[in-house]
């Protein structure tokens, strides 16, 4: 029997990178996904390379409560419960407090921590309808260590995981089954993030904070996720996993870096 068989899963940005690799993982093992993202393309891309049939998609903004909504009403007709939430839609900006506009500070928060209570507060009933329902929380190691010039990101990924950890409690008092855990990835190859890590400049740079000496790969977090969702992980919530190769929980800034559009690349 496979690790996830006969479980429904929900997965936000699910159309590249590590919510891509998610989805593949928990397809493998049995699970059938809803995949979530804003790009509409690039989700029916990926919705096909599933393996596996009786999966779907949603394109959607996670900061509209409206689309939450109605995207918990359709899983409950189609479906009628949820067994997994994996919140991975996120960005981040690289910038000095001084220099972030309160528009920026609010657009990364609500992509980021905005999106999390969302997707919690309309699917919590649905997951506590399958008995064992898994939430799994995308922070980063910027919700453990901040830096200079990550305030806004460092703020909404420390946001995801004490709101984790207040989920956890939360349901462990109704005692309706549903477990809730972070996710904290380092320094991580993606589509987005793939580019920059190829400089060799800047790999140095980073690489210099990682004892175990490589960039880390989207498939070694979706392995990750796929642990906190599964019930080899049902006896931990509001607990943090941290996945960045060992690097040092100090303030060392090249935790993030600018790249020319100046967005932070911390994942």
């Amino acid at each position: 029997m496979s690790r996830l068989d006969s479980r429904i899963a929900l997965i936000t940005g699910a159309a590249s990178g590590i919510g891509l690799a998610t989805a593949r993982r928990f397809a493998e093992e049995g699970a059938k996904v809803v995949l979530a993202d804003r790009n509409g393309d690039a989700l029916s891309t990926a919705c096909a390379s599933l393996c596996g049939d009786g999966h779907d998609m949603a394109t959607m903004d996670v900061t509209d409560e409206q689309a939450w909504a109605a995207l918990a009403d359709r899983i409950g007709a189609r479906f009628g419960k949820l067994d997994i939430l994996v919140n991975n839609a996120g960005f981040g900006k690289f910038a000095s407090i001084a220099d972030t506009t309160l528009a920026q500070w609010r657009s990364i928060l609500a992509v980021n921590l905005d999106s999390v209570f969302l997707g919690t507060k309309y699917m919590l009933p649905l997951l506590a309808a399958s008995g064992h329902g898994a939430i799994v929380n995308m922070s980063s190691i910027r919700g453990i260590v901040a830096g200079a010039g990550t305030g806004s990101y460092s703020a909404a990924k420390g946001g995801v995981r004490m709101f984790t950890k207040a989920t956890a409690i939360e349901c462990a008092e109704a005692g309706n089954g549903v477990r809730a855990n972070s996710i904290h990835p380092g320094h991580i190859a993606t589509p987005l993030t793939a580019p920059a890590y190829a400089d060799a400049e800047i790999a140095k740079t980073l690489l210099a904070d990682v004892p175990i000496g490589r960039i880390g790969q989207a498939e070694e977090i979706a392995d990750g996720i796929l642990f906190l969702a599964s019930d080899e992980s049902r006896y931990m919530t509001g607990a943090e996993l941290v996945i960045d190769g060992g690097a040092p929980r100090n303030d060392r800034s090249s935790y993030g870096h600018r790249d020319e559009g100046g967005s932070l690349r911390p994942q």
